[in-house]
């Protein structure tokens, strides 16, 4: 028997949610993910475990990046199907996001996954990039994909979101 190696540690600092709904909501979805990745306000906290970040964010369109680290390992040692999930339901949702007036929320109802090839720590950075297929008052629907630095496609996804407004009622 192998004796177990000894344990790492991977720090992850966050800033608390924003819990007061009126700075959740409102401005436009839009304005809410610009001043995110200008840095105006924070990410949300599930963003740093997985090294999230905001490329680009346009109407019905967002590009992330996100860093696949060991920690993220399954028990096979490759990077672990939720990573690729949170990325993925990350930028169809804020695609969707950017599409909603102030004031107006969503949640995901449906994310399908297919996964085509591996991460690991190895892949490097990943890029997710993620557009809205048909925007909607109920729902609303977005597609998105992985790739990795060479532009091959890691995953693709398509997801159905729940569109709530206005928030809280």
């Amino acid at each position: 028997m192998t004796e177990p190696s000894a344990p790492r540690m991977h720090r992850i600092d966050y800033h608390p949610p924003e819990l007061d709904k009126q700075k959740v909501f409102g401005r436009s979805g839009l304005a809410h993910l610009q001043a995110m990745a200008a840095g105006e306000i924070p990410a949300p906290p599930i963003s740093a475990h997985i090294g999230l970040g905001i490329v680009s964010v346009t109407e019905g369109d967002v590009v992330m990046t996100a860093e696949p680290h060991e920690s993220h390992y399954n028990p096979i040692g490759s990077v672990h199907g939720g990573f690729f999930a949170i990325l993925l339901d990350s930028v169809c949702g804020c695609a969707v996001h950017s599409t909603l007036p102030a004031g107006v929320g969503y949640t995901t109802l449906e994310l399908k996954v297919s996964f085509l090839r591996g991460i690991t720590a190895d892949t490097g950075t990943v890029t997710a990039h993620g557009w809205v297929t048909k925007p909607g008052r109920s729902a609303a629907f977005a597609e998105g994909d992985i790739r990795d630095s060479d532009g091959r496609v890691l995953a693709t996804a398509s997801s159905t979101l729940l569109v709530m407004g206005p928030a809280g009622a």
